[in-house]
Parts: C-alpha cells; sequence; structure tokens
C-alpha cells in the first residue's frame, strides 16, 4: 500500500492505531513519547488567549467561541481537557474537539489546533530515473519494508527534475483537514501552532525528506518500526495550507516563528507576567522561556493565523 493509506492504519486503526490507544502520549514523565507548547500548563493557554484577543481587534471575544480542535483525547469517563482548562479568558464559550471528533463549525468562532496538522497522514515521493516514483509500504518476510511503486506521479506540485533520489514528504491530508474546518459556516480567527516549511523550501533543501518518528522522546528515521506504538510526521507546507485558507474567504494569511507570533500579539500579557516574576524563577517564567527561548519550542514552532469577517 502508499505510505499514507499505512500511516493512516499506524496512527488511526481503531484497534491498533497510535491515536485511539488509552494512553498518554504528550508529556514529560515516563510512558509518553513527546511534549509540545500545551505541557507548559496554564501559561500556554494565557498567551494564545491574549494574542487571539489581539488579533480580533476591535471586535469583542465575548461573541465568539473558543473551538480548540484535536485536543488530546480525555481518559474513559472523563471530560476533554483543552489548553484554556483553569484559564480565565474572555470568550463567550469554550469547546474543545478532541481527536476524531466531529467537525461541526457554526458562528463567531477563534478555532485553534495545536500541532493536529502534522498528526495527519502523509505520502512519500522520491525522484529516480527521471520520473516521480510514489513511496510505499509491503511486508517481507514478516518485516515491513519501503518499497517504490512502479508508477509515475504526475501531481502538479511535483517539479519536472529534481536530484536523483531526492525524497519528498507531502502532507497531503493536512491540506484536505484544513479545507474541511474552512469550509464550514463560520467566520472570525484561526489560529495553529505547528511546524512546517514552504514548498521551495522542502523540494531543495530536505533531500532526504522531513518524515520521522517519536517514540519515549526519542526521534527515529525507522518510520516502519513499531506500528501503532510511536509517533509519525513530517513538517507541514505553508504555502498549501495559506492557500487554502485564502481560497475559503479568509484575508491574507500569515506564518510567524512562535516566538515573535508570542511576542508581537501577546507582549502587553508577558510584560505583565515577567514583572510580576521578576524576582524569583518561577515555574511560569520557566514555561516563558520554554515557549520562546529560539533553543527550545520559540523558532522551532511557527504560528499559521488568518481572519474571516462575516
Amino acid at each position: 500500500m502508499a505510505f499514507a493509506g499505512f500511516m493512516e492504519l499506524a496512527l488511526y486503526d481503531c484497534d491498533v492505531g497510535y491515536y485511539r490507544s488509552a494512553r498518554q502520549r504528550v508529556g514529560r514523565g515516563g510512558g509518553t513519547d513527546f511534549y509540545t507548547a500545551s505541557t507548559s500548563g496554564a501559561v500556554f493557554g494565557e498567551l494564545i488567549t491574549a494574542a487571539a484577543a489581539t488579533l480580533l481587534g476591535d471586535a469583542d471575544p465575548r461573541d465568539f467561541t473558543f473551538v480548540e480542535i484535536g485536543a488530546e483525547p480525555p481518559a474513559p469517563g472523563e471530560p476533554a481537557r483543552g489548553i484554556l482548562e483553569g484559564v480565565n479568558h474572555p470568550f463567550g464559550a469554550v469547546r474543545t474537539m478532541p481527536l476524531g471528533h466531529e467537525l461541526t463549525l457554526t458562528g463567531r468562532c477563534v478555532v485553534f489546533a495545536n500541532e493536529l496538522l502534522d498528526a495527519q497522514p502523509f505520502e512519500r515521493f522520491v525522484f529516480r530515473g527521471g520520473r516521480w516514483l510514489r513511496l510505499g509500504v509491503v511486508e517481507k518476510d514478516g518485516r515491513l519494508a519501503e518499497i517504490e511503486m512502479p508508477e509515475t506521479s504526475h501531481e502538479d506540485f511535483l517539479p519536472a527534475r529534481a536530484p536523483e533520489g531526492y525524497v519528498l514528504d507531502a502532507p497531503l491530508a493536512a491540506t484536505a483537514l484544513l479545507a474541511r474546518i474552512a469550509g464550514q459556516p463560520w467566520t472570525g480567527l484561526f489560529l495553529t501552532c505547528d511546524y512546517g516549511r514552504s514548498l521551495h523550501e522542502l523540494l531543495t533543501e530536505y533531500p532526504a525528506g522531513t518524515a520521522r518518528a517519536y517514540h519515549r522522546h526519542q526521534q527515529s528515521n525507522d518510520l516502519l518500526d513499531r506500528p501503532g506504538e510511536q509517533d509519525l510526521t513530517c513538517h507541514l507546507c505553508w504555502d498549501w495550507l495559506a492557500d487554502t485558507l485564502r481560497r475559503h474567504g479568509f484575508s491574507e494569511p500569515r506564518v510567524e516563528t512562535q516566538e515573535s507570533f508570542l511576542v508581537k500579539h501577546a507582549g502587553r500579557y508577558l510584560a505583565a507576567t515577567s514583572a510580576a516574576e521578576a524576582s524569583r524563577l518561577s515555574p511560569r517564567k520557566l514555561a516563558l522561556m520554554q515557549l520562546l527561548h529560539p533553543a527550545h519550542l520559540g523558532q522551532k514552532f511557527q504560528v499559521l493565523h488568518a481572519l474571516r469577517n462575516g
């Protein structure tokens, strides 16, 4: 099967999928595989709240529902917990949609996602002998192996020429998911934190592709190891996502580093928090450092945002 089909099974199969298992994946403790900005606790929710209020301009946040899409699924019998859990916010209502939840968006919203789009299946292509081939997965002697599928691929984003053996990991399902989100009858602000590159960068600066696996906080290039037990991901293509928002009536989308975005749009919150914590190295100050510092999450992650007025 094509790699995207394998990834769909490995991540989302009802019985063995990585994101369907009832265990904690995100965090710093034993048994977790990776951490995100949400691991920083309430500080991240407070920053996103402040930035969203700034981006809404003169609009009253009380007229908007804050909708978080792709939150970690709750434990059986527990409610979903999003980034605004325990946060004093100005929004009229809050909805949290865990991974796999049916998308229903209407009215005036602030739609937020944190590392949702990079968790979607992606296609893999390799340039071999003057043509692009799709990469797939096959079972050989009881083991999984990657293969080059025989038919030539002609997707319009593939260039006519590339270095021999160049691999492109194409996050097509992420773009399709954003089209589903943007295609629903809501207006307001779209905001997502994730990691990606321009199409030009993906086609020129990553000859081995950007796909990787995460297991117990270790990054690996063995994408076929431990199916259902490790996370699989690749860089998003910001050009595709921005074009999708434009096609659905959003104003000029912008991509900023997480550091730049938070400093620019949540500056008052940062100044007030820094002043309040100036005399001590508190957990809140440590969380801010992790979210903003270029060596941590500040440069590794980017923020895509755009407005659609009704």
